[in-house]
């Protein structure tokens, strides 16, 4: 009976020990990762908007995969909400901020410019995705202009359906007319099972010097 007692006992202190590991793990996760990435995506921010404010700062034809080149602003996800746009949707590159589907549109241009980003962990920049409205502000800050976007609708969609990413989304035949924008992040939280999908369309333009006016940061 004692050594039945003391195999239960070491049985319990590794079931705790078990225990404890997994709660730590889960923290790192819903917790730690948020704040590492959220320090490194500010850092990105001002970067970039110390290069877009410099005279001498001429931005790159073309954006090597892994490099932020823009920042995404969404008034619906706060005031201080600005997030980098990396070139690429690898697991590293959205470990750090929202990625830019390589081959589609680039800010401003004709056809779709298609983003992923993490709802939970990792920053989660698209935690709210869904409370995103039709009429609501997408901002993309580049060097020479400021880019705003306007929803127009979302969809949910399985993981396979990577027609939301075509020029003119789930049109496989359609020739692009106009920009558009994508947003896309896992659905449900916690899961990855389906996609939720925001749809936004270029409403106007600006020159990076002159800004935006007030009224497009407003939240109704």
């Amino acid at each position: 009976m004692r050594f039945v007692r003391g195999v239960a006992g070491l049985l319990g202190e590794l079931l705790v020990t078990v225990g404890v590991v997994l709660l730590l793990f889960v923290g790192w996760q819903l917790w730690w990762t948020d704040v590492v990435s959220d320090a490194d995506a500010a850092q990105v921010v001002d970067a970039l908007q110390a290069d877009f404010d410099s005279p001498e700062w001429v931005q790159p034809k073309h954006v090597k995969l892994g490099d932020a080149f823009a920042i995404v602003r969404i008034p619906r996800f706060g005031a201080r909400f600005a997030r980098p746009l990396y070139e690429g949707t690898t697991r590293d590159i959205l470990q750090r901020g929202i990625g830019h589907y390589t081959n589609t549109a680039m800010p401003g241009e004709v056809g779709n410019l298609a983003m992923a980003g993490h709802r939970t962990t990792y920053g989660k920049p698209f935690n709210q995705i869904a409370t995103l409205e039709k009429g609501d502000v997408v901002l993309v800050e580049t060097k020479s202009t400021w880019y705003v976007y306007r929803v127009s609708g979302h969809e949910i969609v399985p993981p396979t359906q990577v027609s939301v990413l075509l020029p003119v989304p789930n049109q496989p035949d359609a020739e692009p007319t106009e920009a558009v924008l994508t947003m896309t992040s896992c659905h449900p939280e916690f899961s990855a099972r389906e996609r939720f999908v925001v749809h936004a369309t270029l409403d106007a333009s600006y020159p990076h010097d002159q800004g935006v006016p007030a009224g497009v940061l407003e939240v109704s």
